[in-house]
């Protein structure tokens, strides 16, 4: 039930935060910023942790002075970039030495019998993969954050950059486009495996179902 609260957070967001760009609107950015707020604490808030709900009194508090002030969109600007950057670094992380690259560690929960050697190249292959994509993601996000205009974070300081693009055309990429582009990469990717490790998925359908059966035990640990 939190993941389906958390997942319907997070497209809420995405809506409301395009949306205050498109309009210049710093406080339905704020909106937004509560949205993505709730969605961080929301399984903490359902458990009754005290610490949670400071957390969220803080947050609306300082919500409620960024209202008030004029960087009430220079948030909004930087989550999608902190957010690609923070899962390419998850990634990038697990492939040091002593730890299981991410989509080696899937896998292995999925198969029924220990992953084979190729298998288990593969998947630290697409582990790197991942980084590097999610890393690249995240500079274009960066990038034209700082370019847009009028609100982007450059002309919010005063500066005005040779190129620029519309705040509109920012939010399309970095609150739309950006689901898109990962969603292909990962039905690409999907099909690759499906064509070079055959008869381990019915279809894109089963792969998902055993995705989800791992449970809430394993998503929770995923990332330590």
């Amino acid at each position: 039930m939190i993941l389906i609260l958390e997942i319907a957070l997070a497209l809420a967001y995405s809506v409301v935060a395009h949306i205050a760009s498109a309009r210049h609107d710093g406080p339905l950015a704020v909106c937004a910023l509560a949205i993505l707020l709730l969605m961080l604490l929301a399984a903490p808030l359902s458990q009754r942790r005290f610490w949670a709900w400071a957390a969220l009194a803080a947050g609306l508090a300082a919500l409620l002075w960024l209202a008030r002030s004029p960087y009430a969109q220079v948030p909004i600007l930087l989550v999608p970039t902190a957010f690609v950057a923070l899962v390419a670094y998850w990634f990038g992380r697990s492939l040091v030495s002593g730890r299981t690259p991410l989509i080696s560690k899937i896998v292995a929960a999925m198969e029924d019998e220990p992953p084979s050697p190729e298998l288990l190249r593969y998947t630290r292959g697409l582990t790197a993969a991942w980084a590097i994509a999610l890393g690249v993601l995240a500079s274009l996000n960066l990038g034209l954050a700082l370019i847009a205009v009028p609100d982007g974070l450059l002309a919010q300081f005063g500066a005005h950059p040779p190129l620029t693009v519309t705040e509109t055309q920012w939010s399309w990429f970095a609150n739309i486009f950006n689901y898109g582009i990962i969603g292909g990469f990962f039905a690409v990717e999907f099909a690759i495996r499906k064509r070079r490790f055959p008869g381990r998925y019915h279809n894109f359908a089963d792969f998902l179902r055993r995705l989800r059966g791992l449970g809430p035990a394993f998503w929770r640990d995923f990332l330590r």
